[in-house]
């Protein structure tokens, strides 16, 4: 899976050229001029990484809560070879669900590329990752997310910060007072401002700025789907990738500022008569550490802002959304993610009440009320709305649809893939991650490898095409299709139909209820 290595000659000349100095020793130092200031990274084979580059500045200080502004040009050559901090959440929160973070501070705005050819002019395709947590915590620095081994396919791999919780996603008051309907997604904002610096500096590591896709999984996959129905965001990248988005709404603008005077009270000031001022100045590691769900709006976004004036749904039906291909998909076990934050799927079964007499026909063979449970989280919270999201996708670019239900050689015993499951396949990280619990297998590698085979040729040419393995066709609302990464690869056509057009109707029925966001 390594990327075709060239002469050492040869890549002396282009970067005499370019005016760029490559180093192909493991380790070495690999330079590259950009507009924002040069840059050392790393070499390691034939990738080249440069970590903690900033995107934007500092949110701090009279920046707290404001839009991303651009980070100054920086003199003389950057090191580049650290991750920059993670943004401000709750400490062992990330480590608990998928990774160490590592350090944290207020000032986070920082991106990671790793590409095999560091030199202007290559054009190779761009992934940008978004990274999940609920938008409270997680890093673009995580191991799990290591792109070196992407990078070796040929692309140019980017991963991001962005601001989380309430420095992230908040509104109050005394924000509005000072801008009123001013922006409240600020952590949307920060992957805005990421893409429009790829948009700009990505030639300079040897990407093409006209071929980005975006990509990422649980909150990064609703990123992915809001930065689509972003106004603000159209023409910044030309494909997308959710892994197990969730069919969970999003926030009115006046719930949000019940949050946030909420929160104001929370650390010890006046509520709503709070000053914008106050609230600055209130330690950023006092607002991280907030851990009670009447001060959250995790795991949604707001609605009402400039970045996202609608919510996702309501602008996918509207068709408003970015016109560009997709590809869309859950795993096999997503209720996973339920019971790490203490939702019982058998007690949900119990709370069914007589909807039971509906949906078990749904679930022949399935007697056991926890085991219908996980299967029904699933299907609600995540297949439905993975169909329904490429239902409407569908009407406006190719779109194809996929199911994640191969278990590793050594995880036989689960229930499923959980959430999240996918990642180490998509990124190759599965040996190195220390993620797993035990080693991968080759058969296990192999199949990763043929998953990951799909995501990167999806970058290179909007279609999910392989060299083996299954032709995957689109899926649409008049032929509604699955690829199945089983053992094998399977297409299902018809994929859960009864089921989901069930959950898919009453979801339409319970939003027709509702006053539109």
């Amino acid at each position: 899976m390594s990327a075709r290595r060239w002469l050492r000659s040869a890549c002396v000349a282009l970067a005499g050229l370019a005016g760029v100095s490559i180093a192909t020793a493991a380790g070495a130092p690999s330079r590259i001029e950009t507009t924002a200031g040069a840059l050392d990274g790393t070499r390691d084979g034939d990738v080249s990484a440069f970590k903690g580059i900033p995107f934007a500045a500092p949110p701090v200080g009279d920046l707290r809560w404001r839009a991303p502004q651009p980070a100054p040009r920086w003199s003389g050559v950057r090191n580049a070879t650290a991750f920059g901090s993670a943004c401000m959440q709750k400490p062992g929160m990330s480590l608990e669900n998928g990774g160490d973070a590592g350090a944290l501070n207020e000032d986070c705005l920082y991106l990671n590329v790793w590409t095999p050819r560091a030199e202007p002019g290559a054009r190779l395709p761009v992934m940008v990752w978004i990274h999940g947590g609920a938008l409270i915590f997680g890093a673009g620095s995580l191991a799990l997310y290591d792109g070196a081994p992407l990078a070796r396919q040929g692309v140019v791999v980017v991963t991001v910060n962005y601001r989380l919780g309430p420095l992230g996603f908040f509104a109050h008051p005394a924000l509005d007072k000072a801008a009123p309907n001013g922006p409240a997604n600020f952590g949307l904002l920060d992957q805005i401002a990421a893409l429009q610096w790829v948009r700009r500096h990505v030639a300079s590591f040897g990407g093409d700025p006209s071929r980005v896709t975006i990509f990422g999984q649980s909150a990064g996959a609703q990123s992915v789907l809001a930065l689509m129905a972003s106004p603000s965001a159209r023409g910044l990248f030309q494909q997308a990738i959710a892994q197990s988005p969730y069919g969970v709404p999003s926030h009115p603008r006046a719930k949000a500022q019940q949050v946030g005077v909420r929160i104001a009270e929370a650390v010890g000031l006046p509520g709503a008569r709070t000053t914008l001022a106050d609230l600055r100045r209130v330690p950023a590691e006092a607002l991280a550490a907030l851990d009670d769900n009447a001060l959250s709006l995790a795991p949604g976004f707001i609605v009402g802002d400039a970045a996202m004036p609608r919510s996702i749904l309501a602008a996918f039906q509207a068709k408003q959304q970015a016109a560009v291909p997709l590809m869309i998909g859950n795993n096999s076990d997503e209720t996973s993610v339920a019971l790490a934050f203490g939702i019982k799927p058998a007690v949900l079964v119990q709370k069914l009440g007589a909807a039971r007499i509906v949906v078990r026909p749904l679930y022949r063979g399935v007697t056991d009320d926890a085991e219908l449970g996980r299967q029904v989280v699933r299907d609600v919270v995540f297949t439905a709305f993975a169909r329904r999201i490429a239902v409407l996708q569908s009407e406006r670019a190719p779109t194809w649809r996929y199911y994640y239900s191969r278990l590793p050689s050594n995880a036989q015993n689960q229930p499923g893939v959980g959430h999240g499951g996918e990642i180490p396949a998509v990124f190759g990280t599965g040996d190195s991650c220390n993620c797993l619990g035990a080693p991968l297998t080759p058969a296990d590698r192999a199949a990763g490898a043929a998953l990951a085979e799909r995501w990167v040729a999806f970058a290179r040419s909007g279609e999910p095409t392989a060299s083996s393995g299954a032709r995957w066709p689109t899926d649409s609302r008049a032929r509604p299709v699955v690829l199945d990464f089983a053992d094998a690869e399977a297409v299902e056509p018809d994929f859960m139909r009864q089921r989901l057009n069930t959950f898919i109707g009453a979801l339409n029925l319970i939003g027709a209820a509702r006053p539109a966001n």
